[in-house]
């Protein structure tokens, strides 16, 4: 322990009081407690950068649902977004670069009972971690993933990201990068995501009204979030945004029509949706597992006798 203590940097060796939240009697504190709750370190990110944003609308999603932070499970991956775990206060795991999803599926799996949260960034999840999206959608894992889509690496330095448009030109692309963006809200409708929302870190209300549904949603959810880069891309900026973004609405779409949403899928330069893209109803991934039926798996008991696993298996 005083190893550990040692290895620690000066500024978390006296980490801010989180407030108590206890759940012993059955309630919840206020909303107000709760976003205190959820407050960790004040970030280290970029001046400007569209990460406070998303941290802002997470919190204020999560104390409007009155989340637990004990009572539920957040899971980072690498990159400028996965440094909010330090700027997010609950039960957390920082994944390895690409692996937010799996490791958010397990813990699902392990306890279903849990809102799981994944928190990752464009390359992390639609670049390393491209595998794992697709088939956490097709399979309707009961997640919901927030990612900061700012179309680079900001964490290295700003190389082109998988959203980045064609001729995007960064430190790594000094000529202008050669493939089309990937278009994550048609992948995610095209797999089989049951909820498909897109955002804009420079609205936080409307963000965190966006966030909040994703979360309430019994399915994969996945929502992208546009998340300007005030250092490392210039192009795409705040002010970028709002000359293209609209917000959706009952009267001029409805999220239940699948047509309908790969047709605003597809409007990615001249004009981009907000809100939510696609959104249905299916059976998730848990509801096939015969062992979850009873009860969650973390509080079934152990197998003790290997002996008849040895006679099963060798």
């Amino acid at each position: 322990m005083d190893n550990l203590k040692q290895a620690l940097p000066k500024a978390q060796k006296n980490p801010p009081p989180a407030p108590v939240v206890s759940s012993s009697s059955g309630s919840l504190p206020s909303a107000s407690k709760l976003h205190a709750a959820f407050s960790g370190y004040f970030p280290t990110w970029c001046p400007g950068c569209g990460n406070f944003g998303i941290w802002t609308a997470i919190k204020s999603a999560f104390s409007k649902m009155k989340l637990n932070p004990d009572k539920m499970a957040v899971v980072f991956g690498i990159g400028c977004s996965g440094n909010m775990n330090d700027f997010l206060w609950a039960n957390s795991f920082h994944a390895l670069h690409g692996r937010a999803i799996p490791n958010a599926v397990g813990i699902k799996i392990a306890n279903h009972s849990l809102p799981v949260i994944v928190i990752v960034g464009d390359g992390d999840c639609y670049g390393e971690g491209g595998n794992h999206f697709l088939h956490a959608a097709r399979g309707n894992h009961d997640i919901t993933v927030i990612v900061h889509d700012n179309r680079v690496y900001g964490l290295t330095t700003g190389q082109v990201a998988p959203t980045a448009y064609k001729g995007f030109k960064s430190r790594s692309t000094p000529n202008g990068i050669i493939e089309v963006p990937v278009n994550p809200i048609a992948l995610a409708v095209s797999q089989g995501a049951t909820f498909v929302g897109q955002g804009f870190s420079g609205d936080m209300a409307h963000l965190t009204q966006l966030l909040e549904s994703a979360v309430k949603h019994r399915g994969f959810s996945v929502v992208n979030v546009f998340q300007p880069c005030v250092t490392f891309n210039h192009v795409n900026s705040y002010s970028w945004y709002r000359e293209r973004v609209y917000k959706l609405a009952p009267e001029n779409h409805n999220p239940e029509d699948i047509n309908r949403a790969w047709e605003k899928s597809l409007e990615v330069e001249e004009k981009i949706p907000l809100g939510i893209i696609y959104q249905v109803e299916r059976p998730v991934y848990t509801d096939s597992l015969p062992q979850l039926a009873e009860k969650p798996l973390v509080f079934s008991e152990p197998v003790t006798d290997l002996e008849m696993l040895i006679n099963e298996f060798v």
